[in-house]
């Protein structure tokens, strides 16, 4: 086995949607602001390499939008997911597998685009499935007032009008995956039945954290974003998550944040706190 981190460029959102009731004062010594109180974030997406298949998790927000939706977010994308894939020598049409960790646009939005003359839409990956959870989906296909939003029906039905859609059954808050050295974790508090993976690499556990952990800025359990939907559930399940990744020494990857690629958190007085933050590279060669 071997995993690549996918960088698919920045995009900006306020500073303080993502930190909800923490102040200003207090989150921006970590993620600090634009003159428009905007932050940068990354969308940093994970590909595994795993005999025969090609998973990739995750795919950045893509380019199929209008130019008055990326207007509002600012992209940088000088690092698309395309690039990023032939520079490693791998094509779209060679990912046998998407994980997709949620249905929220800059999540999914890479994986489907325009055809040639722009008249359909179609999924990047031709030969690939996709794999949701089925609680996710239906909460995404008929979305309350809330995330309305953030689900774009252009970037999820064409998943299942292609055939190519799959589901990961969720059994629990824990459950295997349909891979080798894989599990996932199920979440609530960001939006119904997040899929947090679990890969077991090199005799270290990987998590991909996905919205659950955006930023190493995001540690402390108050600092949750104010696009989770049930803001108190996912204080404890990152409390509880926490706790085991001190305890497991568990690796970090980042999906949000612009600056660190990984991180290591620790049990203080105060309590889980960071511990270092590091590159892919630098923990796994």
């Amino acid at each position: 086995m071997k995993i690549y981190p996918i960088e698919t460029g920045t995009f900006k959102l306020d500073g303080g949607a993502m930190f909800g009731v923490v102040p200003k004062s207090l989150w921006s010594k970590t993620n600090p602001a634009d003159d428009n109180n905007l932050c940068t974030w990354s969308m940093r997406c994970l590909l595994i390499e795993d005999g025969n298949k090609l998973i990739l998790i995750d795919t950045g927000i893509g380019d199929k939008q209008s130019e008055k939706f990326f207007s509002h977010y600012y992209l940088a994308d000088t690092k698309t997911l395309e690039q990023s894939l032939n520079k490693l020598g791998f094509g779209l049409d060679q990912i046998t597998d998407v994980f997709l960790s949620h249905l929220h646009f800059d999540h999914c939005g890479g994986a489907v685009k325009w055809n040639s003359d722009r008249t359909k839409l179609e999924t990047v990956f031709k030969n690939a499935i996709y794999w949701s959870t089925e609680n996710h989906w239906n909460w995404a296909t008929e979305p309350n007032s809330r995330e309305k939003a953030s689900f774009l029906s252009e970037n999820i039905l064409p998943l299942q009008e292609s055939g190519q859609l799959k589901f990961i059954q969720r059994t629990g808050n824990y459950t295997k995956s349909v891979f080798n050295n894989f599990d996932v974790l199920f979440v609530d508090g960001h939006t119904e039945s997040m899929m947090i993976p679990h890969i077991h690499y090199q005799d270290k556990t990987l998590v991909f954290m996905a919205d659950l952990l955006p930023s190493t800025g995001h540690i402390p359990l108050p600092y949750v974003m104010g696009y989770d939907t049930r803001p108190l559930i996912t204080m404890g399940e990152k409390g509880e998550f926490l706790n085991q990744a001190a305890a497991k020494e568990m690796v970090l990857f980042l999906e949000h944040d612009s600056v660190n690629e990984c991180c290591l958190v620790e049990q203080t007085e105060k309590g889980v706190r960071l511990k270092d933050h590091m590159t892919f590279s630098s923990i796994f060669g």
